[in-house]
């Protein structure tokens, strides 16, 4: 087993240039401000970042977000027990970066068990970038298209923005409205710090009448983009700000060679489910998947989580626990 540093998983990671964002190592630096620690390790051609949180009597949680990375992961397993054992780890949890497809099959390794408890969402939504602008737009719906277009004829526009305390408020105002968590300013500024030299995550802002309207952060990696996380005030929704915004986060990654736009979480049902029963269901991720749904973006639920138990008696106590508390986005 290898522990490695920053620059040296960095230099791991080159290998696997399309290594999920929750796998790199400014992700991990991010976690382990905010109450989690990071581990790096490698065994030959696979290796893992492997967040840890405490839990009460000095036991630990551990948990592989979007990974391991690299081939025939099986090999890296006695060094992640190994590690896990020492920290006193009651269970892993491995959450692997591979959408469940006909075709795609995940060859866990022997020990693990499938859990209903998620960290990370399930399903995403994950829009194709290829083709010029015009062929992007044709795949989404048509009311999504409608609402682009009249955002740009009212005079929205987007544009870079480095005022984290401006999309904090912003954010504030919609976990009020929408009934979801938000993180400290400070979170979302380490993130920026983290992300933005690398130049793997923006900040677009949405004004409308010099009035900021609507922000997200985009971030890029490899040849996939991700939504983690956006705002919208009360105010002039009727122009359409979040939809110009997401267009424009499409066509920042697309200017950094993103063939892939994941919009990050939609209720854990199946298309079939989901198409016939979002214009009534409210609440939880049903608001999102209505918005989302309009960018043509294809159904994905990840293969798994899966969890690696050391410690029985205490896991039987963990199954019972509120599993939304440890989301960590």
């Amino acid at each position: 087993m290898a522990l490695l540093d920053l620059a040296e998983w960095d230099a791991f990671l080159s290998g696997y240039p399309d290594a999920h964002v929750l796998q790199t190592s400014a992700w991990g630096e991010l976690k382990s401000a905010f109450g989690w620690s990071a581990a790096r390790l490698t065994q030959g051609a696979a290796g893992a970042q492997v967040l840890f949180r405490r839990l009460p009597l000095s036991f630990n949680l551990a948990y592989i977000p979007r990974g391991p990375v690299g081939p025939e992961w099986k090999t890296l397993l006695p060094a992640l027990d190994n590690l896990c054992r020492k920290r006193r780890c009651v269970f892993l949890k491995v959450e692997p970066d591979l959408c469940d497809a006909p075709g795609v099959n995940l060859h866990m390794p022997g020990g693990f068990r499938l859990s209903q408890q998620t960290i990370q969402p399930s399903r995403t939504l994950i829009v194709d970038l290829s083709g010029d602008e015009q062929h992007l737009l044709a795949r989404m719906k048509q009311k999504t298209r409608y609402n682009i277009r009249l955002a740009q004829k009212k005079g929205v526009l987007v544009h870079p923005c480095s005022d984290l305390e401006l999309f904090y408020r912003l954010m504030g105002v919609t976990g009020r409205r929408d009934a979801f968590g938000v993180h400290s300013l400070d979170y979302y500024r380490r993130v920026y710090e983290l992300f933005y030299p690398r130049g793997e995550c923006e900040l677009l802002l949405a004004e409308f009448q010099s009035l900021p309207l609507a922000a997200l952060m985009v971030f890029a990696h490899g040849r996939r983009a991700w939504y983690f996380y956006g705002a919208s005030a009360d105010e002039f929704r009727e122009v359409m700000p979040t939809y110009l915004l997401q267009w424009e986060a499409m066509r920042w990654a697309r200017g950094r060679g993103c063939s892939e736009y994941d919009l990050w979480g939609v209720p854990d049902a199946d298309e079939q489910t989901l198409e016939a029963n979002f214009e009534q269901q409210k609440g939880g991720l049903w608001g999102v998947y209505r918005f989302k749904r309009g960018f043509g973006g294809q159904l994905c639920r990840s293969q798994g989580p899966w969890d690696r138990v050391y410690n029985p008696v205490l896991y039987a106590f963990y199954r019972f626990w509120d599993p939304r508390r440890q989301q960590t986005l």
